[in-house]
């Protein structure tokens, strides 16, 4: 018996890939998981696919990350960051359908001391916070039932033509063994892709809304992070260089606080050098 039809968009990135292959393995769930072949800047075209598909939930992976991409096209950037989230609120509400909109910690500016809750209100800075904002706002007003994920420093599955993350950069540098400067100053929670996508999971039958932060438990510079990818993969440690970053100057870090998690007591997220230890092991012969 079917139990959810699922449309998922940006599928082909690291977490839409992820969500596909973990969602599809219910074999009571209809996935269907669309990137470039559905353009959800075109309201028409989105509507259209709500019509003949008919999901009762609409993820959406789709998103410009970039951030130097961003800044130079912030047209595009807020065309798909945050029309398209638009797009896709009011499609789904005319369904009746629940959407799951994915965001970001870049929301907020990094200038506040301490963790940051999802009662505190963002102040993005740069042009992919501020898009993604915008979507944010779209889909709170657009659909009554909708989930805005926040999650910081996302790592792990994708295919082979998404682009190349932080911890494939620092694989790469140790598989080449060639030295590559590592931010001491840039901190935030590394989280995994998988345990993301199962918190996603998680919610999908659950009559819970509004803005949810998952991000892993604890923090570390992006230092440390790279030192612990080398070392759980084998690599000199040595590789990583660390250095004080001028653009950090002023920004303390993004920590986001798991606290509506924690008050419904919905799901546990894992510390993050558990999760990326147990990624490494399970993926090492294909990273």
């Amino acid at each position: 018996m079917l139990k959810n039809a699922i449309w998922i968009t940006g599928a082909e990135g690291r977490l839409g890939s992820a969500l596909v292959e973990l969602l599809k393995k219910d074999v009571d769930n209809k996935v269907v998981g669309t990137d470039m072949d559905v353009d959800i800047t075109d309201m028409e075209a989105v509507e259209q696919y709500m019509k003949v598909y008919r999901p009762n939930i609409v993820i959406n992976c789709a998103s410009i990350s970039d951030v130097q991409y961003c800044e130079q096209n912030m047209v595009q950037a807020f065309k798909v960051n945050a029309l398209g989230a638009r797009n896709l609120a009011a499609a789904s509400r005319s369904a009746n359908a629940k959407i799951i909109q994915l965001s970001t910690d870049d929301v907020f500016s990094g200038k506040a001391a301490g963790q940051l809750t999802e009662f505190d209100v963002p102040d993005p800075e740069s042009v992919y916070g501020k898009s993604k904002y915008a979507g944010e706002n779209y889909v709170k007003e657009l659909n009554p039932k909708h989930l805005i994920v926040r999650s910081s420093w996302v790592y792990g599955a994708a295919n082979e033509s998404a682009k190349e993350d932080y911890f494939s950069y620092v694989v790469n540098h140790g598989k080449s063994h060639t030295p590559f400067q590592a931010p001491l100053d840039r901190i935030g929670s590394p989280t995994g892709a998988d345990v993301l996508a199962g918190f996603i999971r998680c919610m999908l039958d659950k009559a819970e809304y509004g803005i949810y932060h998952a991000s892993c438990e604890g923090m570390c510079s992006r230092h440390e992070f790279a030192t612990a990818i080398l070392a759980l993969m084998g690599y000199d440690t040595e590789l990583a260089k660390g250095y004080f970053s001028v653009e950090n100057r002023g920004r303390i870090s993004i920590l986001l606080e798991n606290l509506m998690m924690k008050m419904t007591e919905i799901y546990v997220m894992p510390q993050w050098f558990d999760e990326l230890k147990a990624y490494i092991e399970k993926n090492k012969e294909s990273v």
